[in-house]
C-alpha cells in the first residue's frame, strides 16, 4: 500500500501574496485559496447548480463586441489587490491589455469581479471582497442571489443598485453591451 502524504495544516506566518504562493507550489493541495492580510481563505469551487447562471453570463459575453475584441469572462481566476490580497471572484472580466500584461508575468486585478452569493458567506465576507476588488482597481462587481434572484451591482464599495425581475442589467461602465433581462437569467 503506498502511502498519501498528509496535508500540511495552513500555515499563519504568511504576510504576502508571493510567499503564499510559494507555499502552495511547495505543498500542493486540492482545492483554491484566497489570500487577505495573512489569512488563507478556503474558496469552495463553484457548485453544479450555479453552472446555470455562469454558462448564461459567459454565453452573452462571447456576443458581444467586447469578446471579439479579444476580451475574456473567466471562471475562478485569480485576481491580484496589492501584495497582501488576493481572490479568486466566481468569474473576473479580463481585457486585452490586461492579457499582455498577464503575459510578461504582471499579476492583475479584475475590472469587472461577479460573486455568487453563497449560503456560507456573511455580510461582513461581501463587506470585504467588495473593497478589496475597488482597492483592486475594480470599476464594477455584481453579487448575484440565486435564492432571491437578484443581481446587486455595485460601482464602489458604498453604492450600488438592486435588479430584479424584469430589470434590465447591464455591465457598464466595463462591458455596456452586456444587457440582459435579470428573470432570464433565473429562468
Amino acid at each position: 500500500m503506498i502511502a498519501t502524504p498528509a496535508i500540511p495544516a495552513l500555515p499563519t506566518n504568511l504576510q504576502t501574496v508571493g510567499e503564499f504562493e510559494q507555499w502552495e507550489r511547495h505543498y500542493p493541495h486540492e482545492g483554491s485559496y484566497e489570500f487577505v492580510h495573512g489569512r488563507i481563505i478556503p474558496k469552495p469551487a463553484m457548485k453544479q447548480d450555479e453552472l446555470f447562471i455562469a454558462s448564461f453570463l459567459i454565453r452573452l459575453f462571447v456576443q458581444t463586441e467586447s469578446f471579439r475584441q479579444g476580451n475574456e469572462l473567466l471562471p475562478e481566476m485569480d485576481s491580484y489587490v496589492d501584495q497582501n490580497r488576493k481572490r479568486i471572484p466566481d468569474l473576473t472580466y479580463i481585457d486585452t491589455e490586461q492579457k499582455e500584461a498577464i503575459r510578461r508575468g504582471e499579476r492583475v486585478n479584475t475590472r469587472f469581479a461577479i460573486e455568487l452569493l453563497s449560503d456560507s458567506e456573511s455580510y461582513d465576507d461581501v463587506l470585504d471582497k467588495l473593497q478589496d476588488y475597488f482597492d483592486g482597481g475594480a470599476q464594477l462587481v455584481w453579487y448575484i442571489a440565486p435564492k432571491r434572484q437578484k443581481i446587486f451591482a455595485y460601482t464602489s464599495p458604498d453604492e450600488s443598485k438592486t435588479y430584479k425581475g424584469q430589470d434590465i442589467i447591464s455591465a457598464a461602465p466595463v462591458v455596456p453591451e452586456l444587457q440582459f433581462v435579470v428573470a432570464d437569467m433565473f429562468a
